[in-house]
């Protein structure tokens, strides 16, 4: 047996009410003058984060935006530069968690993480940028947080229709992390755990918003991401990048849609991942188990319901197959096309 693990250097708070440890991990840091991050519709909680901390914060950027475009970062990487920031506070989801990124890439500031959602960004060292209605991604050490607060009392307000689709792109995460380029038993044997966690809690978290679903959930979600930092993406990555950044769809719901038909389009050349991926969901066949749990707690039942057109899918399959990702069955404009026509139809993967 031969295999290379790489562990991200995060550090992880986590439990009910640990928000109230803000202070005590920003002192950590060694952050003085802090940039509070956040989207226009979570500015008011922002602001009372930013009042909590008091002379700890030199201000709050309020414009997140998904898929990070460059502009909103120009933004607030002007306003970093004005108030003197020292340090970043991103609380929401993967929106406002791109956004810190992007600027620890320019700044190399420290980073503290609060998400609000599942998606597990948090502690992967990817950035995913959109410019000129193109979506690509880059990795580097820079942008990785360096503390992440996991607290599930910060996920009860989120609505059904957002936190399904969110944990489905948490087990995006660990069901590529089987079959990346760099797979291993000790990712695999994590990500199997995720997906496992995530299909048991989400059903849960969709229909009666119980703590402690949530709170299995934002671990689940912690580790899918974990999986997906030490390994690797491959297609579905590819192509859920590439229709959210070129048609500006939201980012969580292309995710949970793409995921089963990703799956079913490298079906016969992982057997493996699919044998631990149908395991984890107790089913016979991983493509299918993901289709139903998808249309269980997501929102979209196929592409056509988000507006795309058959020459949009033409430029989605030309785009994806340009630099694709490590992928267990060839990347080809045939296949990938294919694949959209189905989940276009919301046909059985």
């Amino acid at each position: 047996m031969r295999f290379v693990y790489t562990s991200a250097p995060s550090r992880i708070v986590f439990g009910e009410g640990r928000l109230g440890d803000i202070r005590d991990e920003i002192k950590r840091l060694e952050i003085r003058r802090a940039l509070v991050l956040s989207t226009p519709t979570r500015s008011g909680a922002a602001n009372e984060l930013a009042a909590t901390l008091g002379d700890a914060v030199t201000g709050v950027f309020a414009e997140a935006r998904m898929h990070t475009p460059v502009d909103v970062t120009a933004r607030a990487l002007e306003v970093v530069r004005r108030t003197n920031a020292d340090g970043l506070v991103a609380m929401g989801g993967g929106s406002t968690i791109g956004l810190g990124k992007a600027i620890a890439l320019h700044t190399d500031l420290p980073q503290l993480a609060i998400p609000t959602t599942y998606a597990g960004s948090e502690v992967t060292s990817y950035l995913g940028q959109t410019e000129a209605g193109k979506k690509t991604t880059l990795s580097s050490p820079k942008v990785l947080p360096e503390t992440v607060i996991y607290d599930p009392e910060l996920t009860a307000a989120l609505p059904a229709k957002v936190a399904g689709p969110s944990g489905v792109n948490a087990i995006a995460h660990a069901v590529e992390a089987l079959y990346a380029e760099a797979a291993n038993p000790i990712t695999s044997l994590m990500a199997e755990e995720a997906i496992r966690r995530l299909a048991r809690s989400l059903p849960d978290v969709v229909q009666t918003n119980g703590a402690e679903a949530r709170a299995d959930a934002l671990c689940a979600a912690w580790l899918a991401g974990v999986c997906l930092a030490s390994v690797g993406m491959a297609l579905h990555h590819k192509i859920c990048h590439t229709l959210g950044g070129t048609f500006d769809l939201p980012h969580a719901d292309i995710h949970c849609l793409m995921l089963p038909y990703a799956a079913a389009y490298n079906r016969d050349a992982a057997p493996e991942a699919m044998s631990r991926i149908a395991n984890a969901l107790a089913a016979d066949d991983a493509p299918g188990a993901l289709r139903a749990l998808s249309l269980k707690v997501g929102r979209y039942a196929n592409l056509k319901d988000f507006g795309l057109t058959d020459a949009d899918l033409d430029c989605a399959a030309d785009l994806a197959v340009q630099a694709p990702y490590h992928n267990p069955r060839p990347v080809d404009r045939h296949g990938v096309r294919a694949m959209l026509a189905a989940a276009y139809d919301g046909a059985q993967p």
